[in-house]
């Protein structure tokens, strides 16, 4: 029996994700192209592109996005129309109500899939089935070191430096945490979108000086029972806003795209 061709992948940016994707990816998958806007030190010029049709040109069958929002903004819509399937990261770009309708309506007409990585939180598998038997109640909570908070709104609500004991210092719905906390709230975004929804799901973000590592902790209860997840994520080593494990969901799927058995 011939060998199955090697799963062929196209990235958009060159951060910390980007980077900790293409490191574990192994053998077997081979990145063909990568977008970045702002590429940093060390990249192969013979894999950078400078716009999406050249990323496109390049043929791959996946394309990956690891670089923010706006990237699903300006790119998410031609890739999916181009018939190749779009993995996200950054799904908190999808709080965005048009823009959800607009990838969806591409992914419709390129007869594509626009596939959402489960990121920094256990559980989502569990979650989503749950959702087919009946959910009442999804709450998650998202701990963070004080300081990995800077950047964001919360450095107006908080003197991040200064606190000595956990602040909440957002309580909402999924919608709002992930519009306005973009860069942090993938998790909470993913979560609503496996679950009851961006306006039912409740949110509550923590700034807590006690830990040195990303805590997600979900609670989902319905017609299937109630569960519990909790993870303490070890910060990407490239960006502390990001866990670990969000490099290595995304190239689990890409390996389960290119592999025979699939869990």
């Amino acid at each position: 029996m011939a060998s199955k061709p090697a799963l062929r992948i196209g990235l958009i940016g060159d951060g910390g994700i980007s980077r900790a994707v293409r490191e574990a990816l192994g053998a077997g998958p081979r990145v063909v192209g990568i977008l970045a806007r702002c590429p940093r030190e060390g990249l192969d010029e013979d894999l950078r592109v400078e716009t999406v049709d050249d990323l496109l040109a390049r043929k791959p069958d996946v394309v990956v996005e690891c670089a923010g929002h706006e990237a699903v903004r300006c790119y998410g819509a031609q890739v999916l129309r181009a018939g190749l399937p779009l993995m996200i990261v950054s799904t908190g770009a999808l709080a965005d109500a048009d823009l959800a309708v607009v990838l969806g309506a591409a992914a419709e007409e390129g007869s594509a899939q626009l596939i959402l990585a489960s990121g920094a939180m256990a559980g989502i598998e569990g979650l989503s089935a749950a959702r087919l038997g009946g959910l009442d109640r999804v709450r998650y909570v998202g701990r963070k070191p004080a300081l990995a908070w800077r950047g964001t709104p919360a450095e107006q609500l908080l003197d991040l430096a200064a606190i000595a004991e956990p602040q909440v210092f957002f309580r909402g719905h999924a919608r709002e945490a992930a519009l306005a906390y973009p860069k942090n709230s993938n998790v909470a975004a993913t979560v609503a979108l496996a679950g009851i929804g961006f306006d039912l799901t409740e949110v509550e973000l923590v700034a807590d000086p006690t830990i040195a590592t990303n805590v997600h902790e979900l609670r989902f209860e319905g017609a299937d029972g109630s569960f519990e997840v909790r993870i303490a994520g070890a910060p990407s080593a490239a960006n502390p806003k990001t866990s670990a494990l969000t490099a290595h969901s995304i190239v689990r799927l890409l390996h389960g795209m290119a592999a025979p058995i699939v869990i």
